[in-house]
């Protein structure tokens, strides 16, 4: 009995440790959300102050200001039922593609069939014939019904192979380079082209976004900053589970997923403010991680890299040139200085031939 008792007591004190370690974990996602409160009140302050009108920090050249969205642009409108206005030549074009082929072509195609179904159920109807026919098969019908819709797909394949060609086309080599990675549930930037290392984007609350002039739920305290008539190529991953980018707009959209490189590229040709959402079910708070691109003019770019700490390839650091600008400029004084001691040099040569004399 004593050795059962003393087993049952060694067993609860062993497994006492487990049994902490395990609760700890339960007490730190508590601790996280009071931290990450904390962090988007910050950013959300910090936010609505940098989009005061008429507050603008000179960086630079020049001054780069928070941009304000335009209504009706880079974001849904109420009723919409249509695309949003795309502001890329590959949105342009796949706008065109569904508006002028896809739609005139399903519709045509769903009357026509609902118009031979009401046909057939009026001419063929019991009472119009009492004998119903014994046809089985008509050549020219089948051989209609089996070519035409072989010719329609061809004709829809070529534009969209074109389409596919265009979204995945390599980027050139000047492309603005931004990895793109999703947590939950935010997103992180980082442009390694121009020394700018990751910032996070959080949602604004709902306060924050009025105050801002922005649209609630898909406002947020950073933005993602493009510059315009560029072309942008994105990486794309999920630091935890799949997330997936996605602006309407700028016709992006492309799944993050973790421990894979993910590739999409765009251009924007119009400068201006444009929201997007995750659109892949990432857990409780999916529905509150937008994202926001602005797109700005390649002066503002260079405005906001410099605001960020960065600089724009192919600059040179001032103080580095500076600092290389110098020792090029005492090149001639270490000469002098090195050049000097090669006349007395020659002297003690010289003296043993006159005292030989």
């Amino acid at each position: 009995m004593q050795m059962l008792k003393r087993l049952f007591l060694a067993t609860m004190i062993a497994a006492t440790p487990v049994a902490i370690h395990a609760a700890a974990p339960a007490a730190a996602p508590a601790a996280a959300a009071a931290t990450a409160a904390v962090t988007a009140e910050a950013s959300s302050t910090a936010a609505t102050e940098s989009a005061a009108p008429g507050v603008a920090t000179e960086v630079g050249s020049g001054a780069y200001a928070r941009a304000q969205p335009v209504e009706g642009q880079g974001q849904p409108i109420p009723g919409g039922l249509d695309f949003q206005p795309q502001v890329t030549e590959n949105g342009q074009y796949a706008l065109w593609l569904n508006n002028v082929i896809l739609l005139p072509l399903i519709t045509i195609i769903s009357l026509f069939v609902l118009g031979l179904m009401l046909w057939i159920v009026a001419r063929y109807r019991a009472a119009a014939n009492p004998v119903p026919s014994k046809t089985s098969h008509n050549t020219l019908i089948e051989v209609i019904w089996t070519l035409v819709p072989v010719f329609i797909l061809v004709g829809i394949s070529v534009p969209s192979i074109d389409l596919l060609a265009k979204q995945y086309a390599p980027p050139p080599a000047d492309a603005v380079t931004v990895k793109v990675n999703g947590y939950q549930w935010y997103w992180g930037y980082e442009y390694p082209d121009h020394g700018i290392g990751e910032y996070v984007s959080n949602m604004l609350d709902e306060k924050a976004a009025e105050a801002s002039g922005e649209p609630y739920l898909l406002a947020v305290d950073n933005r993602m900053v493009v510059p315009v008539n560029k072309t942008v190529k994105l990486i794309v991953r999920g630091a935890d589970v799949i997330h997936s980018f996605a602006v309407p707009a700028l016709w992006t959209k492309m799944d993050a997923v973790p421990g894979r490189l993910n590739e999409v590229t765009f251009r924007a040709t119009r400068e201006g403010v444009y929201y997007g959402q995750c659109s892949e079910l990432c857990g409780v708070n999916h529905g509150y991680m937008p994202i926001a691109v602005e797109v700005v003019s390649e002066q503002a770019f260079a405005d906001w890299v410099a605001s960020k700490g960065g600089a724009m390839p192919g600059t040179a650091d001032p103080g580095a040139a500076e600092a290389t600008a110098v020792p090029a400029a005492a090149t001639p004084d270490a000469a002098s200085a090195a050049a000097a001691p090669a006349a007395p040099t020659a002297t003690p040569a010289a003296a043993p031939a006159a005292a030989a004399r």
